[in-house]
């Protein structure tokens, strides 16, 4: 009996040794089988003592066919507390008769061991480095049975080679987590450094009263934790804000992670937010860091959270409350510190009042409201962020403009820009584009524009009139890349709620590919 064992334990050292990251579980789960055929028990499971609130988890498990299988179990410690405890303190529990013998308090320990047909059982705790990280449990089925010491001695031995290799895999699982986590914030700062640059408040071009006051703001809140919530319409800048403040925070040397809610799939949200395990939904391959823990340390950054599911709000709360989340997929919860800013164009008091947006949530993000207002109401910006856009563009375009007519620069500043920096932006690219010389040459649309008084009723003139030659030219298509909303610089549904302000009809002969929505003349 000795030999074979000597000869047992040397076969798993030899196969153990050198042992591969992604091997390791095969293996064990191969010597708990060569461990009930030798001892001749029905089951064999080895468990894993967690550090957080958990307790300990089911991470192996072989059992003879024909009996109860048990699958593994992340938060069995939760359940079997009183097995917990024992294993915590060290305690080998060698129980000849199953559940006669188990203590009155092992309620939960006795609903296990019937429903899974156990008659006899040894649980042997397990060291590694000093402390008890794991323990390993045989058990049979058909008859009793009490384990001699030198069984569990024997039986221990084993369990440590298998503790110490589910040790060393841990430990390079969470180096090549840390690894994948420094590549996907090196990934974001290289996108991030490669569009709008380090994001300092110098990048926020302009001189109007308007802007300044959103600065000052903005720099007040700046060096704070403080959760501030973005408001305005589409391509006011938001992102840009945001960045802005991330770089003036204390935070400025972590990570800015970026989220367009709007652009996500409602099914990839939480996954995106939270990440996910190996396996948690078909096409998990592998464990994805989400959002918040990229950026832990740092800030995130959440455009169009007015566009997040009831579920994920929920979820979100929670994060904003606790700092706790878990990765889909997972029990056991993780902790960030992460300083959030949200930005919307919705108006997100209404959605409340709707029932479509959690007044606790709107109520934690908004505690610090920041509206930055839209390109009409500061004109006096405009010939700034013309040529800031056109010396941060024509270089790539292979242009060199030197002037911009005066006539042409007061049609831009007369202009509504009902899609604000983002559309003017736009403009700019393309007339770029159209002006071989060295002085900026403007679209028929933009050149030809009446000029604006302080009526509001020639400002709706002005933007009817570009909308409708934008949805002519792009055949009345609004969705997907590169028709009218796209070109405008808006989300399709707020292109789709200036045509309803404006009255905008859809002529009979253009037949919209995309779009439900009939617009009807304002009485």
């Amino acid at each position: 009996m000795a030999d074979s064992f000597e000869h047992l334990l040397a076969e798993l050292s030899a196969r153990f040794s050198g042992l591969l990251f992604d091997e390791v579980d095969s293996e064990i789960d191969a010597a708990l089988q060569a461990l009930t055929r030798f001892f001749g028990t029905d089951r064999a499971s080895l468990f894993e003592l967690r550090g957080d609130s958990s307790g300990m988890a089911l991470t192996h498990s072989w059992v003879r066919p024909g009996l109860v299988r048990t699958p593994t179990d992340e938060s069995i410690g939760l359940k079997l507390r009183w097995y917990c405890a024992q294993i915590r303190a060290g305690t080998v529990l060698n129980v000849r008769s199953l559940p006669d013998e188990l203590p009155a308090e092992a309620i939960a320990e006795r609903e296990e061991v019937l429903a899974l047909g156990m008659r006899s059982h040894v649980v042997v705790p397990l060291e590694v480095g000093g402390s008890w990280v794991c323990a390993i449990a045989m058990a049979m089925a058909e008859r009793e049975r009490s384990f001699s010491e030198e069984e569990i001695g024997r039986i221990r031995t084993v369990g440590e080679l298998l503790a110490n290799a589910l040790h060393r895999r841990n430990l390079e699982r969470e180096v090549r987590e840390l690894l994948r986590r420094l590549r996907a914030e090196n990934a974001y700062l290289r996108s991030a450094v490669g569009g709008d640059g380090d994001g300092g408040f110098e990048q926020l071009v302009g001189k109007s009263p308007e802007l300044r006051r959103v600065l000052e703001l903005a720099a007040q809140v700046a060096p704070t934790s403080t959760a501030v919530l973005l408001l305005g319409e589409t391509g006011t800048g938001k992102e840009l804000m945001a960045r802005a403040i991330h770089a003036r925070s204390k935070r400025a040397e972590a990570p800015l992670i970026t989220v367009n809610c709007a652009a996500l799939p409602a099914s990839l949200v939480e996954s995106e937010l939270f990440g996910h395990e190996k396996g948690a939904f078909t096409g998990a391959t592998s464990v994805r860091l989400g959002r918040f823990e990229l950026a832990d340390g740092g800030t995130l950054f959440l455009d169009e959270v007015g566009e997040l599911a009831e579920e994920i709000q929920a979820k979100l709360l929670r994060v904003l409350e606790s700092g706790e989340f878990e990765r889909v997929g997972a029990v056991r919860s993780r902790k960030v510190d992460v300083r959030l800013i949200a930005a919307t164009n919705r108006p997100l008091e209404h959605e409340v009042r709707k029932g479509s947006f959690r007044a606790d949530l709107y109520y934690r993000l908004s505690v610090f409201p920041i509206t930055v207002p839209p390109l009409r109401e500061r004109p006096g910006d405009i010939p700034l962020l013309v040529w800031e856009i056109i010396h941060r563009r024509q270089h790539e375009l292979g242009r060199h403009i030197e002037h911009v007519s005066e006539s042409a620069m007061q049609a831009l500043c007369r202009y509504a820009w009902p899609g604000n920096i983002r559309e003017l932006g736009n403009v700019i690219e393309r007339a770029l584009i159209l002006s071989p010389g060295t002085e900026l040459r403007l679209d028929a649309f933009i050149a030809s524009q009446t000029p604006l008084s302080e009526i509001s009723e020639r400002a709706d003139a002005a933007e009817r009139s570009h909308l409708l030659e934008v949805l002519e030219r792009h055949h009345w298509r609004i969705d997907g890349h590169g028709n009218a909303a796209d070109c405008l610089g808006l989300n399709p549904s707020t292109l789709r709620s200036r045509l309803r302000k404006l009255g905008i009809v859809r002529p009979h002969r253009a037949i919209p590919v995309d779009s439900p929505v009939t617009f009807r003349e304002r009485p």
